[in-house]
């Protein structure tokens, strides 16, 4: 009981500072020498994800980011990345980006996760992944077309590309505005990766207000 309650203490004291905007760089969050190309409109702010689903602490972080985007305002928009360091690491990024072509990765997502992690599958084999994915309204055929697809291919080649512009050497890790990057390690835990991203969010659309007058 004690423990949970210091938690909740600290979890209130990083809410108390993330909201008066008082995070530092290089304690909270690292800022990128050279900004990463976002993948939205002008006018939106995106949140990266990047992530692993077979990470054990990118599963863990999946319900306290769930719930922290349903949060955001609409001028936000989140992008999954999936990290792509080789071996099972590109199998299941090449698998996330096969589900968004099929149009079923927001229903399969979770449940990637939980199936690797709570029932112990790897699925990181082609007629594994089909098998899968034909929980979700599509059929084997069709996800073995589109986990050999070029298009994949090249969708995976190019989360590649943009995983080192990122400079990242681990995951999870949230990214903001392709310039502010938030780790487990600079947040202190987990569970406060989303109050920081928070507060940087509050700090882009500040130095956006600032620059447009």
């Amino acid at each position: 009981m004690w423990k949970a309650l210091m938690v909740a203490v600290a979890g209130l004291t990083l809410s108390a500072v993330a909201s008066a905007q008082e995070l530092v760089e290089g304690e909270h969050y690292e800022r990128l020498e050279t900004p990463v190309e976002t993948q939205v409109d002008d006018d939106k702010i995106e949140i990266t994800e990047a992530f692993w689903f077979g990470c054990p602490h990118c599963y863990r972080l999946q319900p306290e980011v769930t719930e922290w985007y349903e949060t955001l305002e609409d001028d936000v928009r989140v992008v999954h990345q999936p990290a792509t360091m080789g071996g099972d690491w590109n199998t299941h990024a090449t698998a996330f980006y096969a589900a968004k072509s099929l149009g079923i990765e927001d229903a399969l997502h979770a449940d990637f996760f939980h199936a690797i992690h709570e029932e112990g599958r790897s699925l990181t084999d082609t007629d594994e992944l089909a098998e899968f994915f034909a929980n979700y309204g599509v059929s084997e055929d069709e996800a073995r077309e589109a986990l050999t697809s070029f298009s994949v291919r090249s969708d995976v080649s190019s989360a590649n590309s943009r995983m080192r512009d990122m400079q990242l050497m681990g995951v999870p890790a949230l990214m903001v505005d392709g310039r502010y990057l938030v780790t487990p390690s600079s947040a202190g835990s987990l569970a406060n990766m989303p109050q920081i991203a928070d507060a940087l969010i509050e700090r882009v659309r500040e130095e956006r207000a600032e620059s447009s007058r």
